[in-house]
């Protein structure tokens, strides 16, 4: 079909105007995560680890060996030491690189691809700086790097563009999480499958669902050609007003879904528009990380 290399040919342009704006993208991201940093630092809780946390008085019905007999030998009472908390030792993050992804209006800020790099490499960075290791799903290998920021920016730019509008199957551990940014237009029953994979072990995690204003609020009247992911679909109306009530119920019928599969699963779903600020968007995440668990 004619249709099929000039989709290729534009998915080839989009991937090189991708890596074009990574290194814009790269210091986006370390801003963003530099102003979460102190909303989230010091948020350690007690816990198993191996990281001294602080001493609290010995309670009553607690075993006498978790009294630290040394710290309590200098005060009337005893002491117990307690031990910080650990978090999931690696954090494995999805960006969707589909079409779909590309597209940006008038009233963004960003596309909804760049706002979704930015929340998970800023994401990927704290995560780091936490003491955690992270992985981005299908392209690399779970690290503890400081550089972590342009790895990630790297590993995207030699990929591209996929045609992938679902997280691959991958295998996560119990004790992981899982962070996934897109749009999330897929069919339902494909996104749903796909979760549940990730999470078939246990691991706790978060999506994010990235739309543009201009997406919710469907704002087209008149005549309009509405263009579908690729080249050959589009969409005539002479009525686009019209149109709105009956697309605005299928949009929320599909972020009801998803909705429904994060909370089937233990896991947290976050709508974000590209519009908004993106370090709220991010320290939510991170909240909502640190309190997740596994299964």
């Amino acid at each position: 079909m004619a249709a099929e290399p000039a989709f290729r040919a534009a998915l080839k342009a989009e991937a090189a105007g991708l890596a074009a704006r990574l290194p814009a993208l790269v210091i986006e991201a370390r801003m963003t995560a530099r102003s979460v940093r102190h909303g989230v630092h010091g948020r350690r809780r007690a816990g198993p680890g191996e990281n001294f946390w602080q001493f609290r008085p010995f309670m009553s019905g607690e075993p006498a060996q978790s009294v630290d007999w040394r710290r309590s030998a200098r005060e009337t009472r005893a002491y117990v030491r307690e031990r910080e908390w650990e978090a999931a030792q690696t954090l494995h993050i999805w960006i969707d690189r589909s079409h779909s992804m590309d597209f940006a209006s008038p009233l963004a800020a960003a596309s909804k691809r760049e706002r979704a790099i930015v929340l998970a490499l800023a994401l990927a960075d704290l995560a780091v700086q936490g003491g955690e290791r992270v992985a981005l799903i299908g392209l690399t290998q779970p690290i503890a790097a400081h550089d972590v920021i342009e790895r990630f920016a790297l590993a995207l730019g030699q990929a591209g563009e996929s045609v992938e509008d679902v997280p691959p199957t991958a295998p996560i551990g119990a004790r992981a999480k899982v962070a996934l940014f897109g749009d999330f237009l897929a069919e339902p029953q494909r996104l749903d499958a796909a979760f549940r994979a990730l999470a078939s072990d246990g691991a706790g995690g978060v999506a994010s669902m990235i739309a543009d204003p201009i997406e919710e609020n469907f704002p087209f009247r008149g005549a309009v050609d509405f263009l579908g992911k690729r080249d050959d679909a589009r969409l005539r109306s002479l009525n686009a007003e019209g149109l709105r009530e009956a697309y605005l119920k299928r949009l929320g019928a599909q972020r009801e879904s998803v909705a429904a599969t994060c909370k089937a699963l233990g896991w947290s779903f976050l709508p974000h528009r590209t519009d908004a600020a993106p370090a709220s968007a991010l320290l939510a995440l991170t909240m909502r990380l640190s309190a997740s668990g596994p299964r």
